[in-house]
C-alpha cells in the first residue's frame, strides 16, 4: 500500500494542475490518485474529471470531485491510471481490474497518460500475469475457442458465487495465459482482427510517464529504455 500511495501522489503533484480536464484510473493504486485529488480538491484545486468504472466514479463523486460525462469533452488533459505489468518499452498489461475497455478509451482520448505502480509491476516481458479479453457474451464459447487456437489458455473471469463476471459495459472477461509475450503489438492486432472480442488489456505505445512507488515511501520516475 505505501509503495502504491507514493507512486499515485507524486504523479497528481506532478502532472495535474488547476483547470485540467483529468481521467480516473482503476485499481488498487489509482485508488490513492483520486484520493489525493479529493484531497486536493477540497484545497481549492478546480478541475473536473472522467471516470474509466463505475467504482472509479463512484469514489469521486464521494470525494466531492467534479466530474464530466464523455459527450462534454473532446480530450482529456492527463489521466493517470495503474497497470498489471510494464516492460522496459513502456507496454502495459492492464485489466486486472476489470475496467480495460473504459481505461483504453479514456486513455486514447488523453494528451499524457501516466501509468502509476509498484516495483513489483515492472517486467522485462509481458505475460506472466494473464491477459483480460473483454468479449462480448453473444457466442462467447465460439471467442474462446478462437482465442484459444492463437496459443493460450483462456478462462471464463467467475465472480465469487460462480457466475461469470460481468463488466460495467455488460461484457465477459477472459483471462488469457499466453506466456510471455514477446511481440505484444502484434498480439493486440490478432485480437483485435477476432470477432467477439471487444478489447485487450495490452496497452501498447500509450504510456507517456511510469511513476514507481517502492517500499519506504520512495517513488521515481522512470526513463524509458
Amino acid at each position: 500500500m505505501e509503495a502504491k500511495k507514493a507512486a499515485a501522489e507524486l504523479a497528481v503533484e506532478r502532472s495535474v494542475q488547476d483547470g485540467m480536464i483529468v481521467g480516473l484510473g482503476t485499481g488498487s493504486t489509482a485508488y490513492w490518485a483520486i484520493q489525493k485529488l479529493g484531497e486536493l480538491v477540497r484545497q481549492g484545486l478546480r478541475i473536473q474529471t472522467v471516470a474509466t468504472s463505475v467504482a472509479s466514479e463512484e469514489l469521486a463523486r464521494s470525494l466531492g470531485i467534479p466530474q464530466l460525462v464523455t459527450a462534454d469533452i473532446t480530450e482529456i488533459d492527463v489521466t493517470i491510471d495503474g497497470a498489471d505489468e510494464v516492460d522496459p518499452q513502456w507496454n502495459l498489461m492492464k485489466g486486472g481490474g476489470g475496467a480495460l475497455l473504459r481505461e483504453k478509451i479514456v486513455a486514447c482520448a488523453s494528451r499524457k497518460l501516466v501509468i502509476v505502480v509498484d516495483e513489483g509491476k515492472l517486467v522485462q516481458q509481458l505475460g506472466a500475469f494473464p491477459l483480460p479479453v473483454e468479449i462480448v457474451k453473444f457466442g462467447w464459447e465460439l471467442t474462446l475457442r478462437k482465442l484459444r487456437a492463437m496459443g493460450c489458455e483462456p478462462a471464463l473471469r467467475l465472480a465469487a458465487d460462480g457466475q461469470p463476471v460481468v463488466t460495467d459495459n455488460g461484457n465477459y472477461l477472459l483471462h488469457c495465459r499466453f506466456g510471455a509475450i514477446a511481440q505484444p503489438a502484434e498480439l493486440q492486432a490478432a485480437l483485435q482482427g477476432t470477432p467477439g472480442v471487444v478489447e485487450s488489456g495490452l496497452f501498447i505505445g500509450l504510456a507517456r510517464e511510469v511513476i514507481v512507488g517502492y517500499t519506504g515511501g520512495k517513488a521515481v520516475s522512470l526513463v524509458r529504455a
